[in-house]
């Protein structure tokens, strides 16, 4: 398997996760506005070692594996700075999760980050379908979805930080995505 390439966009460079980004996520990541609406699995709070423990035993063995693709999100004004993360995962009903630091929401930075990756998803790995789930109450990330062409599939209950709510499942197969929108 060939090492997860750096990616960029017009404002962004997503580079591909390190143990070293630990200490800049465990920074970043931690905040009710940015994690209320993710998995459960999400330890909350979160403890003081929870970056370094997911990047060491979860993302980059998973990474190392072939079976996830994670980069960090940083502005090219400012690369030195991880503002973000986003990921591919090959599991069922589950390809593509992100984050963005509080300061760095409503700017359309998610949706730069997300067209990189989804690009990558279908034109580097092949992929004929991508599945997202979400938090419904979870607005922004819905409307990015409604944005890039996805369509809600199914909904069901989940479980996520704050709680027990509606989960809805996005799609978007292949040649939906090659279509101009």
């Amino acid at each position: 398997m060939e090492a997860t390439p750096m990616l960029y966009t017009e404002r962004l460079i997503l580079r591909p996760l390190e143990l070293s980004d630990a200490e800049a996520i465990q920074q970043q990541f931690p905040h009710w506005v940015v994690v209320r609406y993710l998995n459960a699995l999400v330890p909350w709070p979160y403890p003081a070692d929870g970056a370094l423990t997911y990047l060491r035993d979860i993302a980059l063995p998973a990474i190392a594996a072939g079976k996830e693709w994670h980069w960090s999100i940083r502005l090219k004004s400012a690369p030195e700075q991880l503002i973000g993360n986003i990921s591919l995962m090959d599991e069922q009903d589950n390809n593509r999760g992100f984050w963005l630091a509080p300061e760095w929401q409503g700017q359309g930075l998610m949706t730069e980050a997300s067209a990189a990756v989804t690009e990558y998803w279908f034109e580097t790995l092949g992929r004929s379908v991508m599945r997202v789930p979400k938090a419904a109450p979870n607005l922004g990330s819905r409307k990015l979805s409604e944005r890039t062409g996805m369509r809600l599939i199914r909904s069901d209950e989940g479980d996520f930080v704050s709680g027990r709510f509606p989960k809805d499942l996005w799609e978007i197969t292949r040649e939906e995505w090659l279509q101009p929108h």
